[in-house]
C-alpha cells in the first residue's frame, strides 16, 4: 500500500467525486411535506442513541428555539459536510482516482503514444509501483489528460456516463449506492429545520455537481470543490466553456476555509468530517460567535465498511483524535453509533 500511499496524497491536489438516494428536498432549507411533519422521535432513525445523536438533536434544538438564547436565524443556519469519507466510502482509493484511471484506459487507443511514455505506460500496464515513483507530476498528467481539454457540458457527460455503471471493487455495487444511510437522513433532519446544507470537499467541483442533487438533495451551486481552470471561448459560432489544463483551486485542508468564504458567504454553524485534512474546516466553523458543532466520523466498522483511523492512506484520522476533547469535536463512531452504514443493508 506504500505505493498507493503516494498516488493518494498526490491526488489531493486535484479533488474527488455520485446516483442512488434523494433524501429531503434539494433546494436549501424548504424540506417536503412529509419531512416537515415527521415527529421529533423519528429524527435519525439509522442513528443509535448515545452522546453524538444526543449532541445533534440538542444543537439542533437549541439554534431553533425562537425564545432561547442560542437561537440562530435561519439564513445563518449553515452547515456542511466534507464528501469522502463523511457521506460515501472513499476506500480503497478516492472515487474520482478510480475516474481519472478507468478515462486513461479508456482514452489510450486514441494516444498510441502512451504505450511507451510514463507515467501512463506504467498505468496502462498496471505498475503502481511506477505510477507512485511519478509522484504529484505524474498524477497531474493523468489528471490534465482526462479533466481538461474539453468543454464543461462534455464533461458533464463524461462524468454522468461513468458514475451510472462503475462499480466499487469491494462491495461490487455502484459507487453512488455507498452513501451512507445515517449522513442522509442528518441532512434532511437539518434542512427539516431550516438549514441549508453544502458539500465543502478536497473532490473536484465538476466531478460531484453533476449527480450531488441526485444523491444527496445537495444541488450544484451549493457544492464547493476543487477545480480546474476554465474559459470562455467561441467554438463553431458558439459559446462556450472551455476546462483547461491548470490546478485553479485546491480546496483541502485550509483551502476548505477559504472555498466557505468565497463560495458561501456565511460561516457555517456545522461542520461534519472524517479526517485530518477536514480539521482546518471545523477549525473555521467553531471560532465563530455563539452555537457551533463540529463532528468527525470515525471509520471503525471493518465489517460492514471499513475500520481505519491514524495509518490510513487514505482518509487519515490522527490529529483530531488526539485534538478532539479539548476542542469540543464530537467523535461519530461508525460502529458503535450507527445502525447501519448503507441504504438497504
Amino acid at each position: 500500500m506504500e505505493s498507493l500511499q503516494v498516488i493518494l496524497k498526490a491526488t489531493a491536489l486535484l479533488a474527488a467525486l455520485p446516483l442512488a438516494f434523494v433524501v429531503g428536498c434539494t433546494d436549501g432549507s424548504d424540506a417536503t411535506p412529509g419531512e416537515a411533519s415527521r415527529p421529533a422521535r423519528e429524527a435519525l432513525p439509522s442513528w443509535n442513541d448515545g452522546a453524538p445523536k444526543e449532541a445533534i438533536l440538542e444543537f439542533v434544538a437549541a439554534v431553533t428555539d425562537e425564545d432561547g438564547g442560542d437561537y440562530v436565524e435561519p439564513s445563518e443556519r449553515i452547515a456542511v459536510f466534507d464528501n469522502d469519507g463523511t457521506l460515501w466510502v472513499e476506500q480503497p482509493i478516492y472515487t474520482q482516482i478510480s475516474f481519472m484511471f478507468d478515462r486513461v484506459k479508456e482514452l489510450a487507443p486514441e494516444h498510441p503514444e502512451w504505450q511507451t511514455t510514463q507515467p501512463f505506460q506504467a498505468l496502462l500496464e498496471g505498475d503502481m509501483k511506477t505510477v507512485a515513483a511519478s509522484g504529484v507530476k505524474g498524477i497531474m498528467e493523468f489528471a490534465m489528460a482526462t479533466h481538461a481539454g474539453m468543454t464543461a457540458e462534455e464533461f458533464t457527460v463524461r462524468v454522468n456516463d461513468w458514475i451510472a455503471t462503475a462499480r466499487h471493487p469491494k462491495f461490487d455495487r455502484l459507487y453512488t449506492e455507498l452513501v451512507y444511510q445515517p449522513q442522509l437522513e442528518l441532512m434532511a433532519y437539518l434542512r427539516e429545520n431550516g438549514f441549508k446544507v453544502f458539500i465543502v470537499s478536497g473532490g473536484g467541483i465538476e466531478f460531484m455537481r453533476p449527480w450531488s442533487e441526485r444523491v444527496y438533495g445537495v444541488p450544484p451551486e451549493q457544492v464547493v470543490g476543487s477545480s480546474v481552470k476554465t474559459q470562455f471561448r467561441m467554438k463553431d459560432g458558439k459559446p462556450v466553456l472551455v476546462r483547461i489544463p491548470e490546478l485553479n483551486f485546491n480546496d483541502d485542508k485550509a483551502g476548505k476555509p477559504v472555498g466557505i468564504y468565497e463560495h458561501i458567504g456565511r460561516r457555517p454553524i456545522l461542520a461534519f468530517g472524517n479526517s485530518d485534512s477536514d480539521m482546518q474546516m471545523i477549525q473555521y466553523t467553531n471560532a465563530g460567535d455563539g452555537r457551533r458543532l463540529g463532528l468527525f466520523v470515525h471509520h471503525t466498522d471493518g465489517e460492514h465498511e471499513y475500520a481505519y483511523d491514524r495509518d490510513s492512506h487514505v482518509g487519515t484520522l490522527d490529529q483530531v483524535l488526539d485534538m478532539a476533547a479539548e476542542n469540543d469535536w464530537v467523535i461519530v463512531d461508525m460502529k458503535r453509533d450507527w445502525k447501519q452504514v448503507f441504504p438497504d443493508e
